[in-house]
Order: structure tokens, then C-alpha cells, then sequence
């Protein structure tokens, strides 16, 4: 965990909020107090004079009034060691294509139902110190729920919402069914706008295309009504749910 312990109070204030918008675990101190047991890193000034009582487990970072943020990217490089950042790309879909990189090495793939999405990525970033998340704009409905589930699971988590447009490659032979995951690596190397939810007014040709996959879960059997409709674009129920609804309700 990074300790923030100064009396400065510029780079009390930049540190603190660099580390709140990255999702960084971290608490603050008065100089002269004692560090915390599990703290890794200590950012303060060295006119602070912080004592870290001979503790080797303990690394301090010297932070410039003028330039803040610096120490923070040092404390962040401290806690990662030599592996880089993680970010995980999130090509929403039925089935989202997730890639998790460390630096630019891809370490992790899945392609999994989207109401596990967000739990699948809350278990690859546990205990990363400023994991980062980038989901892709394309679905609109299905990247809404699923930033509504990141939220949900762990609200200081970052994440960004991505231009995805281009980031579905061309697939030869043999590579059938990998275009989500593939996407979703591009989009983790994309900048995008920081985001906490997104909320998304269903159009009438997205409200169809739920009823048409209700139509098909239920075997031909029912379609359900716009009411079930739009809480299924809402992220409250899945269709399988909402077919299941419909039929108790009837």
C-alpha cells in the first residue's frame, strides 16, 4: 500500500488525487507518525524527515511540490515491480471478449457470458495497485451493464470507455471465434474518457433485438413485452430471466 505523508500541502493535495482517479489503495499520515504495517511505499518531501524505522520492506519516494504526479508514477513503478501496468480490454458482446495485459504482454483471454464480465475482471486486477479497464463503445447496451457491474463490484476501480471502431480484426483461416478477445487486446491499447456508468436510453431497434433473442430463448414459445425489455437493457435481468418473468407473469 502507498502512505502519503506530508506536510506539503501541494503534494499532499496532487498525490492524493492522482491516486484517488488511478483506484490506488493508499492513506495518509502525518510525518512523524508511525508507518503503517502494510505499507510498501511512502511518498512525502524529504524536509518532511520521515522516519521508517529501519523497516527494508519499505521504500521512500522524495515527491517535488512541482511536480506531484512524478512521485506517484514512481510509487505505482515501486508496487509493480518490472511488469508495467494492467489493462484490460473488454469487447462487449453476449459473449465479451476480455484480454488482460501486463505492460504489453498479454497474460490472460476469456470469452465469457456478460453477466460474468465484470466479475471475471474484478478477479484479474485484485490486488493490482492502479489497474486500469477499457471497455469498447460498440454495444452500447451490454458495455452499459457492464460498467454498471464494474461500479457494483468495486467502485474505485478505473475505467475508461473506448472508440472500439476498427479494433475487430480480419480473421484468416482457423482463427474462427477469436475476434472478440483480439478486439479486445486493441482496445486495451486505446486511450479512452474516464467513466464511472454510462447510461444508455434503449432505441426501439435495440428493444426489438432483445425481444427477437427472447423469441429464440423461449423456443418460438413467447416474446416478452417492452417493460421486460428495457430492464433487460438495463442490465437487470438477463433474457433468460426475463423470458422466465414473462412466463410467471402470464
Amino acid at each position: 500500500m502507498i502512505v502519503v505523508a506530508t506536510a506539503d500541502f501541494e503534494l499532499y493535495h496532487e498525490a492524493v488525487s492522482a491516486l484517488r482517479e488511478r483506484g490506488v489503495a493508499f492513506t495518509t499520515i502525518e510525518p512523524g507518525d508511525p508507518i503503517p504495517d502494510d505499507a510498501d511505499v511512502v511518498i512525502a518531501t524529504r524536509e518532511d524527515a520521515v522516519d521508517l524505522g529501519g523497516r527494508s520492506d519499505v521504500t521512500f519516494v522524495a515527491g517535488d511540490p512541482d511536480d506531484p504526479r512524478a512521485a506517484v508514477d514512481e510509487a505505482l513503478a515501486v508496487l509493480r515491480g518490472d511488469g508495467g501496468r494492467t489493462i484490460v480490454g473488454v469487447d462487449p458482446g453476449p459473449n465479451p471478449g476480455i484480454a488482460v495485459l501486463v505492460g504489453d504482454m498479454v497474460v490472460a483471454a476469456f470469452r465469457v457470458p456478460v453477466e460474468d464480465a465484470a466479475g471475471v475482471v474484478v478477479e484479474e486486477v485484485a490486488g493490482e495497485p492502479d489497474a486500469l479497464v477499457r471497455v469498447g463503445d460498440g454495444d452500447r447496451l451490454k458495455g452499459a451493464r457492464i460498467i454498471s457491474d464494474l461500479s457494483d463490484l468495486d467502485e474505485d476501480l478505473a475505467v475508461e470507455l473506448v472508440d472500439e471502431t476498427g479494433t475487430t480484426p480480419y480473421l484468416g483461416a482457423g482463427a474462427r471465434g477469436m475476434a472478440d478477445v483480439l478486439a479486445a487486446v486493441n482496445i486495451a491499447h486505446i486511450p479512452g474518457e474516464r467513466v464511472e456508468e454510462r447510461e444508455i436510453e434503449p432505441t426501439e431497434g435495440e428493444l426489438q433485438r432483445i425481444k427477437d433473442e427472447s423469441r429464440r430463448e423461449s423456443g418460438g414459445e413467447l416474446t416478452v413485452d417492452e417493460s421486460l425489455a428495457r430492464r433487460v437493457a438495463a442490465g437487470e435481468l438477463t433474457v433468460a430471466e426475463a423470458v422466465e418473468k414473462h412466463r410467471d407473469e402470464s
